[in-house]
């Protein structure tokens, strides 16, 4: 297949970008894992970084008859209102279940291509964006994320390995250039070291993780409760996206911004399983609730001190030290 026909089939099955390279081990980034998780940039992070030996080997899957790594990008970027009053953030890729949407289109994909496959999406078994690199859908920027030529970062990665032969489609040959505005954006530092993310100091990583986060980083986190958008908001390859996708509608099953008193009141088992598009450590609800008195420390009033109450007061170690820093910022900020 040529990569004219393969960017053919991408439009017909509505996917935003897609090449192809050889199935070759991913050495380089296999290297770059082992050395970073050796000196702790991943904190506790899994995911692909788990088993190198696996997620940077598309060669071995199909029982080692893999020729072709197919790479696809979903743009997810619509325009959503700010949070309000008593409002949390989501990021923008987890307003909606944009990898279960590029999962079926991908598998469309490879019934059209015939001959035998796997689908990749958001799997530790493999490195999405590596693939998608040398495939040319996109370059690495500053911030780690894959960049594209049409969508920037906006973008949610999947794979498809098959046994079809596709022509492969070359890297871009773009880069950041002397940028640093999502060094400089970031508010925590975790984009010091240009190119690699210290999941330590990261804002994302401290909303997913199953521990207490640091004084230092919680009123770096505002209104948000899960994730992080700052270096993608400051992005010069993200300029111009509202133009390029005016015509896309907020969908109706879209969650942009939530009620952080709804989150602090709801079954735990209730909120989990209406979020199950989010990673959240051991389907455990204690982690999205204290991102919501975080957030309600940083944006509530007054009105806000009797939601807190219950938490303060609370067994929980981690959700009563947030509580009681949540009361402490609310009470400062209002005095």
């Amino acid at each position: 297949m040529t990569a004219a026909e393969l960017a053919q089939l991408a439009i017909e099955v509505g996917l935003d970008a897609v090449g192809a390279s050889p199935a070759a081990a991913y050495t380089g980034t296999e290297e770059h894992i082992r050395e970073r998780r050796a000196t702790g940039l991943f904190a506790d992070m899994k995911f692909t970084m788990a088993h190198p030996e696996i997620s940077c080997h598309p060669e071995l899957h199909l029982d080692g008859e893999a020729k072709t790594v197919i790479s696809a990008a979903l743009c997810y970027w619509v325009d959503g209102p700010d949070a309000g009053a008593g409002e949390g953030r989501l990021p923008r890729y987890a307003w909606r279940d944009h990898y279960a949407l590029l999962r079926e289109r991908l598998d469309a994909l490879g019934r059209s291509l015939g001959g035998r496959y796997r689908v990749f999406v958001d799997a530790n078994q493999h490195v999405d964006r590596e693939g998608a690199r040398r495939a040319g859908l996109g370059f690495y920027g500053k911030n780690t994320m894959l960049i594209t030529r049409e969508h920037g970062s906006w973008v949610v990665l999947g794979t498809l390995i098959t046994d079809v032969e596709v022509e492969a489609t070359p890297p871009l040959d773009l880069d950041c250039g002397r940028c640093t505005l999502c060094i400089d954006a970031c508010p925590t530092g975790a984009l010091d070291d240009p190119g690699v993310l210290d999941a330590n100091r990261c804002l994302s990583y401290w909303t997913q993780a199953p521990a207490p986060v640091p004084e230092d980083y919680r009123a770096e986190l505002g209104a948000s409760v899960y994730g992080c958008d700052i270096c993608q908001d400051v992005c010069p390859w993200n300029r111009g996206v509202e133009k390029r996708r005016a015509g896309v509608e907020l969908a109706d099953d879209a969650m942009s911004n939530v009620s952080l008193i709804d989150w602090l009141t709801r079954s735990g088992s209730d909120l989990v399983g209406e979020l199950d598009r989010l990673y959240v450590p051991r389907n455990d609800a204690r982690w999205l609730k204290r991102n919501a008195l975080h957030a309600l420390g940083n944006t509530g009033g007054r009105g806000a001190l009797q939601h807190l109450e219950p938490f303060r007061s609370s067994d929980d170690s981690i959700l009563a030290d947030a509580a009681s820093w949540a009361e402490q910022q609310i009470v400062e900020r209002s005095s």
